[in-house]
């Protein structure tokens, strides 16, 4: 019973010492062909974390370690970088063309599938294009779109087996907020389609005394401007938006400004903000009706304004006609007006 005893605490240590730690550091090794730089760096979310030597042959081989898995930038300059996928204990080759740089990149060895995922996402994201064109779908071809587009990423995601499991939770992550995104938009697109009745403002301050609200210009066309004294492209419409104004003075439409200038733009301070844009419409003898919208945010927020300038274009009825109207500067624009007016 003893000699038993021994032997299997023999077998159980040789067991023991035999068996492999694993390693607390990345290898990584490969070639790049056509390369002309010297260096790789990598680099994370914190800046650099280590730098290696590419031999004249093309050939690089170090070790590294990362504080924690995550998506890296592997790059030999500012013109080419490429994602890479690290964690301690990956053993990653990489093979490509410096003149292909990242297409053209092949990963294996332990731990790579992460990597060749992420690539396979980013040429899926290509894909999309400009997202204002799927925003423009009808809902139908929008809702079919989407469908696709999810089947698509989640063919990706089935197709590798060896993913982390918190690069998966990074990529769910992004891609729900991506599709939240488009749905959100394009269901408040929807509400801000032709023929809906727009959001109102009310009793925004006129520079010319009092209060003025939407339905101040019931019966009549509204061409809104939203801007802001510091907004260059916005400053740039003003010629164009006088002479329309001109233009039109006898038409059953008014040009409506609103200012958007506010208190962190003026020193922190709401009474700033409004003699900016005061002394600004003095200064530059804006026509037309010239208003501030003070600290009520909610008509931008109701029409999703992002960016400035805005135009909008609203009908007798107080019915949108387009919320996101050609500017002045813009020959559509009268072509819009005269087929209306």
């Amino acid at each position: 019973m003893k000699k038993l005893s021994l032997v299997l605490l023999t077998i159980l240590l040789i067991a023991s010492c035999s068996k492999e730690h694993p390693k607390d550091y990345i290898s990584l090794s490969g070639k790049l062909a056509n390369n002309t730089d010297s260096l790789i760096t990598i680099s994370g979310r914190t800046g650099i974390i280590k730098t290696i030597s590419i031999k004249d042959d093309g050939t690089f081989k170090d070790t590294l370690t990362v504080e924690k898995a995550d998506v890296y930038t592997f790059q030999t300059n500012s013109q080419q970088r490429a994602p890479i996928y690290l964690k301690n204990g990956f053993d990653i080759s990489i093979d490509g063309d410096s003149k292909d740089f990242m297409s053209s990149f092949k990963y294996s060895g332990t731990g790579s599938d992460n990597s060749e995922f992420i690539i396979a996402h980013l040429e899926e994201s290509k894909k999309i294009g400009n997202p204002a064109d799927i925003l423009s779908l009808s809902e139908e071809a929008f809702t079919t779109k989407i469908d696709l587009l999810k089947k698509s990423y989640d063919s990706i995601l089935t197709s590798y087996n060896d993913l982390d499991s918190s690069l998966i939770s990074l990529v769910t992550t992004q891609n729900k907020q991506m599709f939240d995104y488009f749905e959100t938009t394009y269901a408040s697109s929807k509400k801000m389609g032709k023929g809906n009745v727009s959001p109102k403002f009310e009793n925004y301050l006129d520079a010319k005394g009092g209060t003025k609200s939407l339905d101040s210009f019931k019966g009549k066309y509204v061409y809104i401007d939203v801007w802001a004294t510091w907004c260059g492209p916005c400053i740039r419409e003003i010629p164009s938006l006088k002479a329309l104004e001109k233009e039109y003075h006898s038409k059953n439409i008014e040009f409506v400004s609103i200012s958007t200038d506010e208190s962190r733009r003026s020193g922190g301070s709401w009474e700033a903000a409004e003699k900016k844009w005061r002394d600004f419409v003095k200064a530059r003898q804006l026509s037309g009706v010239q208003l501030w919208s003070g600290q009520d945010f909610s008509f931008q927020q109701a029409y999703q304004i992002t960016g400035i300038p805005r135009f909008i274009l609203i009908d007798p009825e107080g019915k949108i006609v387009d919320s996101n109207a050609p500017r002045p500067s813009d020959p559509n624009l009268k072509t819009l007006l005269n087929s209306i007016l």
